[in-house]
């Protein structure tokens, strides 16, 4: 149910965006997730897109991408993006966007891209 594109490899100081596309279903009901997976590591939440109480927008990144990453979307296209700039090695992962779904919906999880950053 979504699907992601947009990694690959680039130079420490780079950038790259990952786009999540979505049914327009699910797009509307839910919020979106952006999480991580190093070699070796466990997987780690990274930024979340959901809705408060009044339906607006907030926004959450881990310290570590904090000024960094930007998450945002695009209701026309169904998409949330993460857009990654000032990429460093240790950013290096399989990126998964997942939905954060009110009770009465499943969570879907991304296929995974591979982001690699060379120093």
């Amino acid at each position: 149910q979504l699907a992601e594109s947009g990694g690959g490899t680039v130079q420490a100081g780079g950038s790259l965006k990952l786009s999540c596309t979505a049914s327009e279903d699910i797009f509307k009901e839910c919020g979106m997730g952006w999480y991580r997976q190093a070699p070796g590591k466990e997987r780690e939440l990274v930024s979340t897109l959901t809705r408060d109480s009044t339906a607006r927008f907030d926004t959450f990144y881990v310290p570590s991408v904090k000024g960094r990453f930007t998450v945002s979307r695009d209701s026309a296209k169904n998409t949330v993006y993460l857009q990654m700039n000032s990429l460093k090695p240790e950013d290096t992962a399989v990126y998964y966007c997942a939905t954060r779904c009110p009770p009465w919906l499943e969570d879907s999880w991304g296929q995974g891209t591979q982001v690699t950053v060379s120093s």
